[in-house]
Parts: C-alpha cells; structure tokens; sequence
C-alpha cells in the first residue's frame, strides 16, 4: 500500500529533494509551508501539483497537530528550521525556538494524534563544534560552538528522548553539510558558485570571503534524503552520521569554483574580516560507517563534480535572466 510522507520544510533544498524521491517511490507527499507575505516556493515549482501543502508552524503546536490529524501520515520528516548559522547570533532566542522547542512540539503532536508515526529530525554536524576526535562519529562527544549548533543539540536529545520514554519511532540523521544548486545564496558554497558565476557574466568583478582555511565535510543533497529515506525503513531507530568522510577547505572550493569558470580565483577573490565567525569550527569531517553498513548508504556524487554543477547552474541562470537572485 502506497505510504504518505509529511516534510517541515518542504520548500527547503533538503524538503524539495526529499519531495521528488519520495513522489519517485510512489508517497503520497504533503509539506507544511509557514504564511510569509513573499512566499519561498522556487526549489518545488515543478512538483507544487504533485504535493500538497498545507499551513503550519514549528512555533504553534495546535498547527502541526492539526496538519498531522488532516494528512494521517506514515512518515514525518522534520527539516524545517532557522539553518543559517551565522543568523543564529543575531537570533538566539528565536533559533531555540525553531530548532529546539519546534522539534519537542512536531513530536507531541506525533505523539498525541498517532505515537505509531515514523518521525526523522534534522540534525546537524554543527553540533560537534569543536571537536573532540577526527573523523566524528555517533559517539562523539557534542560541543557546538553557535546558538544554532547549541540548538540542534537539544533537538537532537529530545528525539532520542522520546524515542526511550514513549518508545516512537524516531530517528535524528546527522548530516554534514550537504549542497546543490537548490542551497540558499546566503551558505558559502552557493555564494561561491554564484559569485563565480556573476564574475563569469560580467556582473560584478571581486567575490568577498571569510576564513579559507576553514574546512568542510560537503556531499550533495540529494545524496543525503536518500540516507533520511533509509533511516525509516529499518527495524529499529536509531541516529546515524550521514558524510562522505572526506574534508575540503573553502579555498579548494574556490579554486575549482573558478577553474570550471575558465577564471583565475586570486584575481577576483578578498578577504573581509566580517564573513569570520564570532567562534570558528574548525575541521568538520563524518565518519558514515556505520550508515554505510547498516543502511546500505553511499554518496554517489563527489565534490568535484558538485561544484561544476551548482557551477554550472548559476551560469546559466544568469545567462536566461542576467543578475536576477535565486535562493
């Protein structure tokens, strides 16, 4: 029988993905949207007749009960959230909200309106912060390092929470950071491929950056719904680290950014001491063993071919509508 999925967040790069495989394998797929006077549904355009979707917020709980008594669903994945670090510092308070007490809210009201729903929560690498040991792994040590790493601890700890004390089905996947040409303007990968592409169109001449030394776990988005997918088809819950186990720095990142645009990144790129975290993470790299063997999960992309084709995608963007913003 033909299951149904209801995705937080389904506008997001993760919830448009995740969408699109899910209609793929037969779901029927419902997302929540939150009313905003501008409304955000670039990344699901193409699937908006496919999926329905329906009013709720992570900060009213009677809204989610409501949506979730209306869509009697199998699954629910919850990536909606306040997903910009840097933000975090400006809104502490509200990023708890979201990310800490919204998880804790979408879980009563799984468990009020039927406790036998699958739930997956959205959990982050930020959470390991300053490291305690390289690669990470499920059982290393948290110590995030931003109100919003903070916050995704507590969503974190409250899924396996509920998990032990109401015995919900209920898994947290702890992605590291996952791209494509879908990711917001304002994450440094898509800044990068963008500002590469409007230098490519003439746009604009210089690409200003914060720590290039800073280095990251990056895999491809829709890579890693596939790993979400998988975490609720097991037997038993249970949390996973989702990586490719490899790491990069932000210049190497910059480097093939520019050598498929046919540019030469030291002319174009600066450093501004603004872009620099007020507290950095320093190296973030997963350790997807176990996600691999008890999940049958891999990455199908490289990075490599990632960067051509977020790339490869904001120069054509700028070429069919020269300087209008996406994301």
């Amino acid at each position: 029988m033909a299951k149904t999925a209801l995705i937080t967040g389904i506008t997001g790069q993760d919830g448009s993905y995740l969408a699109e495989l899910l209609l793929s394998k037969g779901y029927t797929v419902a997302g929540t949207v939150r009313r905003l006077s501008a409304p955000n549904q670039w990344r699901i355009a193409h699937l908006v007749d496919r999926v329905t979707l329906l009013p709720a917020d992570l900060l009213d709980q009677l809204s989610l009960i409501k949506v979730i008594a209306e869509v009697q669903p199998d699954e629910v994945y919850n990536l909606a959230a306040m997903s910009f670090v840097p933000a975090s510092w400006d809104q502490p308070m509200l990023t708890g909200e979201f990310n800490a007490q919204g998880v804790t809210r979408v879980l009563e009201a799984i468990r009020s309106v039927n406790p036998k729903i699958r739930f997956y929560q959205a959990s982050s690498s930020e959470m390991y912060g300053k490291v305690r040991e390289v690669p990470q792994s499920e059982l290393t040590p948290f110590y995030p390092r931003s109100p919003y790493g903070v916050s995704k601890v507590y969503g974190h700890y409250i899924t396996v929470n509920y998990r032990e004390s109401y015995g919900l089905y209920a898994c947290s996947g702890i992605l590291f950071n996952h791209e494509s040409p879908r990711r917001g303007l304002e994450f440094v990968t898509r800044k990068v491929t963008d500002g590469v592409a409007r230098i490519k169109c003439g746009l604009t001449d210089t690409l200003a950056l914060g720590n290039l030394d800073a280095k990251r776990d990056w895999g491809f988005s829709g890579d890693y719904v596939r790993a979400m997918w998988l975490m609720l088809q097991q037997d038993q819950p249970d949390d996973y680290v989702v990586a490719t186990g490899e790491t990069h720095t932000v210049q190497r990142l910059v480097e093939l950014a520019f050598e498929r645009a046919g540019l030469d990144w030291r002319k174009h790129v600066t450093i501004d001491p603004r872009f620099i975290r007020p507290a950095e993470v320093d190296l973030l790299i997963g350790d997807p063993a176990r996600a691999k063997q008890e999940l049958g999960w891999t990455p199908e992309i490289t990075f490599e071919q990632l960067v051509a084709m977020m790339v490869d995608a904001d120069i054509a963007r700028h070429t069919e509508r020269p300087g209008v913003l996406q994301g």
